[in-house]
């Protein structure tokens, strides 16, 4: 593992730094603590929408749209180290980013590693230019965590595909563009096999979203039903009933997006909170802040393994639930050692709270980190089999028909 920066990537640094200030948006792109899991109001959502893709064009016409995709999509064609610099240094100053998660942290990489060179061309320059936002329709009512239970049906008539199912938990379907949709399309097969990965337009006709009002007042996720929905042949990825490798592509990115970073919180914000409520002279505040920025020293480390393994050409692997494991679990502990901080006024919350809110939400918003890419217990899963060797679960429904899984 590489952790000091070598002149060239010194140098590198230096050109982002440049450009950043150059070209950032005058206020930063919005409010610092504002993102697009805990908007309330659906009008300051859109605007942030707004904001979000209008810095992703600026920065594809600069091109820095995507610091490791290919120069022919657009991109820089650079390491895993190159794009933690530079996004170590856009963090720093701009907020409106989050909306492209999806899109250009996993299906983008999911699209270059399966994608023919027509999706290739169609959709990965919209990703960049901030055009095209996405969503993920993967989870549904019972197939979460285990993602090979899904059940949503997809049915050929000629060339095109039948749609019919739900989905659940789908961030940002609201104002996504497009989405990347698992189904059921061989039932004799078994349960991680007969899936098909598609590529789905979010305004063809049969498409119902319903936000879900989370308990930050957010209604950040949603279910999405649909109904006879048509998508041509064309827009699968990958092969018919193989889509499971594609799903681990997609899945292996999401995790190492969620778990590549410390969280919203740092240290000098967790240590002026303890100073703002008093609790700075609390032996066991203390004690918890330094084991939180022991934690943050950790997730930063195991970013630059990350970082170095792309740099080396090695597609993330299981080490991302490693990641994804210890940011689910540091979320939980922040959460409750700014509840402990705030004390009595933990219990309020808006503008009645301190610093309007903001470590109320950060408490209730946790879950989102800790479910999405897979809850701890898959991670733990993953690492024991996959990275310890351990022997796998015993499972009952292996090598039998989907069909005849009893539901």
């Amino acid at each position: 593992m590489d952790f000091d920066e070598t002149p060239e990537e010194a140098a590198f640094r230096a050109e982002c730094i440049d450009w950043l200030d150059a070209n950032m948006p005058p206020d930063g792109g919005g409010p610092r603590d504002q993102n697009a899991t805990t908007i309330t109001d659906p009008e300051v959502e859109k605007a942030y929408v707004a904001r979000c893709k209008a810095w992703q064009r600026t920065k594809y016409d600069g091109g820095w749209g995507s610091i490791t995709w290919p120069t022919e999509y657009g991109g820089k064609g650079l390491s895993g180290i190159h794009d933690g610099i530079f996004k170590d240094e856009e963090a720093r100053r701009v907020s409106a980013t989050g909306v492209f998660a999806v899109g250009i942290g996993m299906t983008g990489p999911t699209i270059i590693a399966h994608g023919t060179d027509a999706q290739k061309e169609r959709y990965l320059p919209a990703m960049l230019k901030g055009d095209e936002v996405w969503c993920q329709l993967f989870s549904e009512p019972v197939a979460g965590s285990d993602l090979g239970g899904l059940r949503t049906t997809a049915v050929r008539d000629g060339d095109e595909w039948v749609i019919n199912g739900q989905k659940v938990w789908t961030s940002g379907a609201q104002f996504s563009d497009w989405g990347i949709l698992l189904t059921r399309t061989d039932p004799d097969q078994p349960k991680h096999r007969g899936i098909t990965y598609f590529l789905l337009d979010m305004r063809t006709p049969g498409i119902e979203v319903r936000p879900l009002v989370q308990i930050t007042g957010a209604a950040h996720f949603n279910e999405v039903f649909l109904s006879d929905v048509r998508i041509p042949h064309e827009n699968i990825l990958g092969e018919v009933n193989a889509g499971w490798g594609p799903i681990m592509t997609t899945l292996a990115n999401e995790r190492t997006a969620i778990g590549g970073s410390t969280g919203r919180t740092g240290i000098d914000q967790l240590v002026k909170l303890a100073r703002d409520t008093g609790c700075d002279r609390d032996p066991v505040i203390r004690q918890e802040l330094a084991k939180a920025y022991t934690r943050m020293e950790v997730l930063r480390y195991q970013g630059y393994r990350v970082r170095t393994a792309s740099s080396r050409g090695e597609p993330p692997g299981p080490e991302s639930s490693t990641m994804k494991l210890a940011i689910s679990l540091h979320s939980g502990l922040m959460g409750d050692l700014v509840m402990a901080m705030n004390g009595a006024t933990g219990m309020l919350s808006g503008d009645d709270a301190h610093d309007k809110g903001r470590w109320q939400q950060e408490f209730l918003g946790q879950w989102s980190v800790r479910i999405g890419g897979g809850t701890d217990n898959i991670q733990r899963n993953t690492i024991g089999e996959k990275v310890l060797g351990l022997p796998p679960d015993i499972r009952v429904d292996k090598g039998v028909a989907f069909r005849d899984i009893p539901s």
